[in-house]
């Protein structure tokens, strides 16, 4: 099949590729010329594992291709629109103006019996809409909801092998049903669990997960908050609920908590929908998942504090990690960033490292201090902070770390260092939620 995917970004730009190495004709549209060069290249403008080279198998296939002229589209059976809905300045809600601008400008290119496919995570009530503007003004053509489940540093696979498809259409378009299995064979021919639905249930499905996500994180977070209280360990105490087969152990992991590019901006734009349609107190508990979450935050300032005598200014205070979270360059309302950039703004000398993040976090913050090389980074520190998880930290070997340190004082903002090693290796080890 002939496919399109507008939007180039991180979700189109991994669709793209992906599909293209199922067997498929791709084109992918972009309106930065810059970022069309850069993929046309074979060169993914930001990190994820596995991507280049797939990018690279599927250009040299001659199934993938990407452009900035929307007239590139002409032909292909299937339109895949991925771009971002950003949360809107001085506003909670999310920010759609791409997703219809992305529409209207296939109109114009759209042929009977083509379907518009919106993959963008958008306020519930979105697809009903376009799925008129998609119909008056391409006589013929038709619209779907089919939600992304991506994890960053896992996209690819979770693209190849979804762990479930969601289709949301009009009631009775068994057109559509049939276009996106095809677009889907290898998966629905694996027997991927599918949910065919109507568009406002697709449109729930992501930020109901993520809103659900957040809340667990935000769950053994506030037990962090009650252990430090308590001198409880907030990590066996994870471990222990977490043998409860209906609760889990995954997400059940205290610490910095979450940040990135969806589960922040995605649960407020999911509250400022709900009080939009007057159910605002239905997901009023999201407001303190947020609360919770951001305190985490500030609480690793204090700690930071603390451990420091309660002395800042001046000390120099090696931040290991960048990105949101491992695997990732991502630094879109990053924990790690954040608390990094509040302690050089109360006068410490920040080092920040990261294996992938380094370049994108200077971008956004270019006033503090960055080094790539740990070892370069640790060296004279009056503190050490462990903010994201890479496993190139997590194996870090307190001996040689405490042989550069000026004093040997670290913070696992992750709960992912064995206390044990560390503190028989002369460390002070301190930790969210843990005595």
């Amino acid at each position: 099949m002939k496919i399109s995917v507008i939007g180039c970004g991180y979700l189109g730009t991994v669709h793209a590729a992906c599909l293209a190495e199922l067997g498929h004709d791709v084109i992918g549209i972009d309106v930065d010329q810059a970022k069309v060069d850069l993929l046309s290249a074979g060169r993914p403008p930001f990190y994820e594992p596995g991507l280049p080279e797939l990018l690279r198998s599927a250009m040299a296939s001659g199934r993938l291709a990407f452009s900035s002229d929307i007239a590139a589209v002409a032909g292909s059976r299937v339109h895949f629109v991925a771009v971002g809905t950003p949360q809107l300045a001085n506003s909670n809600a999310a920010d759609v103006g791409y997703v219809d601008a992305a529409v209207e400008s296939l109109l114009p290119h759209l042929a009977p019996g083509d379907l518009v496919v919106g993959k963008s995570t958008v306020p519930v009530g979105t697809a009903e809409r376009l799925a008129d503007v998609v119909t008056e003004g391409a006589p013929g053509a038709r619209l779907a909801w089919n939600p992304e489940f991506l994890r960053e540093g896992f996209a690819v696979k979770d693209t190849v092998a979804p762990d479930r498809l969601v289709y949301g259409i009009a009631a009775g378009d068994s057109t559509a049903e049939a276009l996106l299995d095809e677009v889907y064979a290898t998966a629905v021919g694996n027997g991927t669990p599918r949910v065919v639905t109507n568009y406002a249930t697709a449109e729930l499905v992501k930020v109901s997960a993520n809103a659900f996500l957040a809340t667990k994180i935000s769950f053994i977070n506030a037990m962090a908050e009650v252990a430090e209280a308590t001198g409880a360990d907030v990590t066996q105490l994870a471990d222990a609920i977490g043998y409860d087969a209906r609760i889990g152990r995954r997400f059940l992991n205290a610490g910095l908590g979450f940040g990135g590019g969806c589960l922040p901006k995605d649960i407020r734009g999911f509250m400022a929908r709900a009080e939009e349609l007057g159910v605002d107190q239905a997901l009023s508990f999201l407001h303190e998942v947020d609360a919770i979450n951001l305190r985490r935050r500030e609480r690793m300032v204090d700690l930071t504090r603390e451990v420091l005598g309660g002395q800042l200014d001046g000390k120099r205070i090696t931040v290991l990690g960048l990105a949101f979270k491992p695997d990732s360059d991502d630094v879109r309302d990053s924990p790690a960033l954040d608390v990094a950039v509040r302690l050089a703004e109360l006068g410490a000398e920040v080092v920040a490292s990261d294996p992938q993040a380094v370049e994108t976090a200077r971008r956004r913050y270019p006033q503090l201090r960055y080094l790539a090389d740990v070892e370069d980074a640790v060296r004279g520190a009056d503190a050490v902070l462990l903010l994201t998880e890479w496993k190139e930290y997590r194996d870090l070997d307190p001996d040689r770390v405490g042989s550069l340190v000026a004093r040997k004082s670290i913070l696992d903002g992750r709960n992912c260092l064995d206390p044990v090693q560390w503190r028989a290796a002369g460390w002070q080890y301190r930790a969210l939620g843990r005595p």
